[in-house]
């Protein structure tokens, strides 16, 4: 089984077109220890030379570009993508479907709200139906795919800002488990605000965790002056402390670990930094654009 990490970083990019917190400062002055990274999302082989997009970024486009196992293959019109699916409606998960328009087939797989929410805005009609097929998933249902069987399951998290007027639900955030024929699971977990005994006890033995590192600290936004927000404020559970994600996960028996959708404003971006040394002492890796996963 393979993985490809298309976008490492968190909604707006690393480095933020609007930002100049320490870091977007450095890495545009070419900081060797600083790499620029593209929005969240991941590529999943299947047997016979298939791909599963999670997610569909804004940086798409760009993603696809980078990745040679998803450039066009055969004839004039091609695409190895076979199907997308999404864990969430925020706006760096789904906006990138508006890039993959051209008349394409693929199966675009969703929480039935979340399909839902691109109901609801006109704009997704762009993805012609009779092209792109919609298949709604219900949490805990298992999704077989050629040499691969998947399931979504709900993890704490938050309604996307332009839906936090309304009342949320379980499906509005939700983690992939991926299991292969000879029983190893591996797990994407983009967002999560809290890593609860049940999730910990869901994950243990899997061979891989791509887990949510968006935030080192719960008020680093404000300590580098750039937002109010808390990381739990915007879903997220900080990465660092007693009461961090690291802690809850750790002595966890779980192969390799993967930090994945990382904020601009979290130290772990920097190479050699403290925070990145504590979270590589705990077993962590910190994943970049075009990380190559063998399971």
């Amino acid at each position: 089984m393979r993985f490809i990490i298309l976008g490492s970083a968190a909604g707006g990019g690393f480095p933020q077109w609007n930002c100049a917190c320490l870091h977007c400062r450095l890495a545009r002055e070419g900081e060797p220890r600083l790499r620029p990274r593209t929005q969240s999302s991941l590529a999943v082989e299947m047997a016979g030379g298939g791909w599963l997009l999670v997610n569909a970024s804004p940086d798409i486009l760009r993603q696809v570009a980078a990745t040679p196992a998803l450039h066009p293959r055969h004839g004039p019109r091609d695409s190895p993508i076979a199907a997308v699916l999404l864990t969430s409606g925020e706006v760096d998960h789904v906006a990138g479907l508006l890039s993959l328009r051209e008349r394409q087939p693929f199966t675009l797989r969703a929480t039935p709200r979340i399909l839902h929410l691109l109901d609801r805005n006109a704009i997704f009609g762009a993805l012609d139906r009779h092209i792109v097929r919609r298949e709604a998933l219900a949490l805990e249902k298992e999704w077989a795919l050629p040499g691969l069987r998947l399931r979504l399951f709900a993890v704490p998290g938050k309604a996307p800002l332009y839906m936090e007027h309304e009342a949320g639900a379980a499906e509005d955030t939700v983690a992939v488990e991926f299991t292969s024929p000879e029983g190893r699971r591996a797990y994407y977990i983009p967002g999560c605000h809290q890593v609860t005994p049940e999730l910990r006890s869901r994950i243990e033995g899997a061979a891989l965790l791509l887990f949510d590192g968006t935030v080192w600290t719960d008020d680093e936004l404000s300590a580098a002056g750039v937002g109010e927000k808390t990381g739990r404020r915007m879903g997220h559970q900080p990465l660092s402390g007693t009461d961090g994600s690291l802690a809850a996960l750790a002595w966890l028996g779980v192969g390799r670990r993967v930090l994945v959708h990382i904020n601009n404003t979290n130290p772990l971006l920097m190479e050699g930094s403290e925070a990145r040394q504590h979270a590589e002492a705990a077993g962590w890796e910190v994943a970049e654009d075009g990380m190559d996963l063998a399971w």
